[in-house]
């Protein structure tokens, strides 16, 4: 059984991609928290992007995601939570390297851009690899830091 807990969560047009996800790692042996939204039914990313982010950020799940149409709008939200580092990504390889090099602790997927197997796949790696730390770290911490 794997030990991964994630928070996952999509506005409408996001929902379709997360309920296939949804399943997909559930069979992997994660375990998942559904923040919704739980229908087609036009919803706003805001409200789940909060949800998922906040229970990342208060170490509830090990990682968060998160998805809508372009995945911009959802992943601007999550990262207006402290320590929260959501990384849009549309290939394995960026969500490879969203782990090593940014330590990217939420996973977000443009819905409306990727297919159902280019999403699984992300999620393989992303939920997968550690974070190298080393320069990198460096690099994380002024992110934190801020302005």
């Amino acid at each position: 059984m794997n030990k991964l807990s994630i928070a996952i969560g999509c506005d409408h047009a996001g929902f379709e991609l997360k309920e296939v996800l949804k399943n997909y790692l559930t069979e992997k042996g994660y375990t998942i928290k559904d923040f919704g939204t739980y229908s087609e039914e036009r919803a706003d990313y805001p409200d789940f992007a909060h949800q998922v982010a906040t229970a990342v950020e208060n170490k509830q799940y090990n990682f968060g995601l998160l998805m809508c149409g372009s995945g911009n709008g959802i992943n601007m939200t999550a990262n207006k939570h402290k320590g929260i580092r959501s990384a849009l990504c549309w290939n394995r390889e960026i969500a490879k390297l969203a782990r090593q090099h940014n330590d990217a602790n939420i996973l977000t997927l443009p819905a409306r851009f990727m297919d159902v197997n280019e999403a699984k796949a992300c999620t393989d790696v992303f939920f997968s690899t550690d974070f190298e730390g080393g320069r990198h770290a460096d690099r994380v911490k002024k992110i934190a830091e801020g302005c």
